[in-house]
């Protein structure tokens, strides 16, 4: 059970003040469910303004706090902005622009003739100066001032900095007094602050110092929960699988496997040989072969006896796993079932039957395979592919479904940088396919200017007409007001008007069955252009798409990228990727995509895109699973990792684990961070 002390810091948001149903729904869009999420919804920047005597200090584009005093108010002409002139103590004449709504506002705040003090940024229109929506307007100094640095949070519609910022300092107050976790000589060398500290001024200014402390907390807890599991592995008793080769030899694979791929089945092979059960990551390119490898290592289980399954996260990715495995594995006997939330009836209840009397050998489906209705004769080997869809916890829960624990091969096709590796997969042994099967055909990767989409759309047009497939991608659902920005629904009407049936659209909105069914009217051949988002980066597979075209591309990141243009060059034809890029392009943009065209290595684009993400650009499609954490920057984990990792390592090894009296700060911390699955372990599961 979570700590009693913590208990103030996950009842939900709307114990604080000021928070009812309205206002949950926007704070529940940016994850603030709890005071706790609250606390740690650290800001984004900080305003920081300088106090002017007169307007004769400022500068345009400096955010300054200044005594004025309003002299007339001027309503808009239709739909123009409320505007209020005002003079400074010299008699420097400033106006405050308004719009919308907030002009009635403003009538309140600025009566003429009364002296007010304005914080805002200073802008020019048409000679003279102006701020626009000052950012407060107080009748006396004291309060404005104290406000020269100011945080700016992350919004969604509906609420305003102030007001989160007013939340914020609630949950501020409701923080406990906290034992600490560090390593003692750690936490003197590195001069960090206690933890409610760090937390408090990590809202209040540019604190590095508690910042850093805060990211390396999130990173320790991560790093540790990882070494309980797989202790707790350790500890538990899996099933020795070590087969004959009698199904294996039966394969007729029409090609030899890579070094890589011979190397990971070897590794695959000996874990299961062992009594503790395998827990190991198997990381290919997209095209290495990783399906091959998974079948080498659930023919092993078949060979004793015993059963596989695969789980896939979604049915699209899960039909696909079926056939193709069905087809790989006919030669050699072996039953291959595919079982998914769509089953009913009779046929659901051949499958189930099949499961638990043994007659069938593999199964593949979604999380379905796992539910409670579903039992097996002899489970001894759980393979998971695109791993990052199911958290730790969801995987824990496999453990109970085989007569011992079974053996685990989790399958990702996202190159992930080593650092990154260790931070989401610290538990985990780790193969890696970096050899690409022989006669495999490079994809032709082109960059374009947006400005010729009339043309990219006319060789769309002669791609279909010479019977071939293609994707568009583009970086948002819908059109965004503020950024000008490609969106899938605008992009799919324009298309939809040239080539009719011809197109169907897929993003992450729409729902689940009429997903499925635009993704499968593609994957048979009857449309021939898929409009989506980034939702299409993993697990489609339509050998007859050959062209992928990419909207703002510099938008995405490198690893995002590559997965995208992994979509197309999975048959035997030439295949091209079109990045089309905006006029605006930034230096590390140009570089992303000059890498782009220079290298189809993954690992090698993996590791570039942390390097210049590390460098501080936030990109505008980055994607909140891109790592498990919420705190820590890329840069910080690449950085305070490997320190973290030592520290948990010195934990378990030195300190007495969680049992000692630091373990007893660190089961805190686990808890503060929802790592609570590897306090689990320790009580056996």
């Amino acid at each position: 059970m979570r700590p009693e002390v913590l208990n103030p810091l996950f009842v939900e948001v709307d114990a604080l003040d000021g928070v009812g149903p309205k206002m949950k729904k926007p704070l529940d869009k940016l994850g603030l469910t709890r005071v706790r999420d609250v606390a740690y919804h650290l800001p984004e920047r900080f305003v920081t303004r300088r106090a002017i005597e007169n307007l004769d200090e400022a500068s345009v584009g400096e955010h300054v706090v200044v005594a004025l005093t309003p002299t007339e108010h001027k309503s808009p002409y239709g739909r123009g902005p409320y505007r209020v002139l005002a003079q400074d103590n010299v008699g420097n004449i400033c106006t405050l622009t308004y719009f919308g709504r907030a002009s009635y506002t403003a009538k309140k705040l600025l009566p003429v003739g009364e002296k007010r003090w304005v914080a805002g940024r200073i802008d020019q229109y048409e000679q003279m100066l102006q701020i626009v929506h000052p950012d407060h307007v107080v009748e006396a100094s004291d309060d404005t001032l104290t406000r020269l640095c100011e945080p700016v949070y992350a919004l969604s519609e509906g609420l305003t900095q102030p007001r989160v910022t007013g939340l914020v300092e609630q949950a501020l107050e409701r923080l406990p007094e906290l034992p600490e976790w560090i390593e003692p000589r750690q936490f003197d060398a590195e001069k960090w602050p206690a933890w409610q500290d760090a937390l408090k001024l990590a809202h209040k200014g540019e604190h590095e110092a508690a910042r850093e402390r805060l990211a390396y907390d999130e990173l320790l807890a991560n790093s540790l929960a990882l070494m309980l599991v797989r202790a707790d592995n350790r500890k538990r008793k899996g099933k020795p699988l070590q087969g004959n080769g009698a199904l294996r030899d039966k394969l007729q694979l029409p090609y030899s496997l890579t070094g890589a791929q011979a190397r990971s089945v070897s590794e695959i092979e000996g874990d299961l040989a062992q009594e503790t059960p395998m827990l190991r990551l198997l990381q290919g390119d997209v095209g290495a072969g990783k399906t091959v490898v998974a079948l080498m290592g659930m023919l092993v289980a078949a060979e004793v006896g015993s059963q596989a399954a695969l789980l896939a996260p979604t049915e699209i990715l899960a039909r696909q796993h079926y056939e193709t495995l069905r087809t790989m594995a006919a030669p050699t006997g072996v039953q291959v079932a595919l079982l998914t939330g769509r089953d009913k009836g009779k046929a659901r209840e051949s499958i189930l039957m099949g499961l638990l009397d043994g007659s069938i050998d593999i199964v593949v489906g979604t999380h379905a395979i796992f539910q409670d209705s579903v039992s097996y004769k002899d489970l001894a080997l759980v393979v998971i592919d695109e791993q990052h869809r199911f958290g730790v916890a969801q995987r824990l829960m496999l453990a109970n479904k085989g007569k011992n624990t079974p053996h685990t091969l989790a399958m990702t096709a996202t190159p992930i940088p080593r650092t990154l590796t260790l931070a989401q997969y610290g538990e985990m042994d780790v193969s890696r396919l970096d050899e690409m099967p022989p006669g495999r055909q490079p994809i032709d990767t082109r960059v374009v200017a947006q400005e010729r989409l009339s043309d990219v759309a006319d060789g769309v047009a002669r791609h279909i007409a010479g019977g071939q497939q293609a994707y568009w991608v583009c970086p948002m659902v819908r059109e965004n007001e503020i950024e000008d920005i490609a969106a899938a629904e605008a992009r799919y009407a324009s298309l939809k008007e040239r080539f009719g049936d011809d197109v169907v659209l897929v993003h992450g909105q729409l729902k689940p069955e009429l997903k499925d069914a635009a993704m499968e009217r593609f994957a048979s051949g009857q449309a021939r252009l898929l409009i989506a988002t980034t939702v299409i980066e993993v697990g489609v597979d339509v050998p007859a798409a050959t062209l992928m075209v990419i909207e703002q591309a510099e938008r995405f990141g490198l690893a995002q990228l590559h997965q995208l243009r992994g979509r197309v060059g999975r048959g035997s034809e030439k295949s091209v990727c079109l990045l089309l890029r905006g006029s605006a392009l930034s230096e590390t943009g140009r570089e992303r995509l000059a890498l782009m065209r220079e290298t189809q290595d993954g690992f090698r684009l993996a590791e570039e895109d942390l390097r210049l993400r590390g460098g501080g650009e936030l990109l505008g499609t980055r994607q909140s699973g891109d790592t498990p954490f919420r705190v820590a920057s890329l840069e910080q984990i690449t950085r305070l990792l490997p320190k973290a990792h030592d520290d948990a390592r010195v934990l378990m090894e030195r300190d007495g684990g969680l049992t000692g009296s630091r373990g007893e700060a660190a089961r805190m911390l686990l808890y503060l961070f929802e790592r609570d699955w590897g306090v689990q372990m320790l009580r056996g599961g």
